[in-house]
């Protein structure tokens, strides 16, 4: 009896946590981490300020969460593009045009990874802790990139720096899209990072093949 009183309540505050990250997800959204307050949170969460407290330390916690989530959701996409592919050269096309992908179709979640650059382009974090954790996240969900590269004969040092490369095209092309300035150039965002993707490809295996 004892043990189903504590499922129970456990599973409330799982419900409730659950709730709060969601309505924190859309307040920081609309405001940004820096506009964002408890207050706000709370209210669209349906809670009192002081009840998010139970569950979060501070602000700055509650969007490592948020974001963490949402690094996990980019991660289980790209790995599930890089299963389905067989070669190493596939497997690379499939992780990066996985990443873009979600970014393309989640505008929402991009604006959540940029919160180093709030304030303008001074870095700024989360504190030091919660940043390791999340780069370790974001770089893992990059990581088939750079596995896929070793695959086909590039050094470690090669394969990680393409999988930097990757990640930049990739921000660069989705700030485009995401602000419409893309259209200015009559271009696609989508074909341009793959055919940048397909060009880093064949420049690889040049290279692997001439060493």
């Amino acid at each position: 009896m004892v043990e189903k009183r504590q499922s129970r309540r456990e599973a409330v505050n799982e419900h409730k946590r659950d709730l709060i990250l969601a309505a924190a997800k859309q307040v920081f959204a609309e405001e940004g981490l820096e506009g964002a307050s408890l207050r706000a949170i709370a209210v669209r969460a349906g809670y009192t300020p002081a009840a998010l407290y139970f569950h979060f330390e501070s602000k700055e916690d509650i969007y490592a969460e948020v974001l963490e989530a949402s690094l996990v959701s980019l991660g289980a996409a790209v790995d599930l593009a890089v299963a389905k592919a067989s070669t190493p050269a596939q497997k690379l096309k499939a992780a990066a045009m996985a990443f873009f992908r979600f970014y393309a179709e989640n505008a929402r979640d991009l604006d959540l990874g940029f919160y180093l650059f709030r304030g303008g382009m001074k870095p700024a974090g989360l504190g030091r802790a919660r940043d390791e954790k999340l780069n370790a996240a974001l770089e893992a969900a990059l990581r088939p990139i750079a596995e896929a590269a070793m695959s086909l004969g590039a050094s470690r040092q090669r394969a990680n720096l393409l999988m930097v490369d990757c990640f930049a095209h990739a921000t660069g092309l989705l700030l485009l899209l995401h602000t419409g300035r893309i259209r200015m150039f009559g271009a696609s965002a989508p074909d341009l990072m793959e055919t940048y993707v397909k060009d880093r490809i064949a420049h690889l295996s040049e290279e692997v093949t001439s060493c």
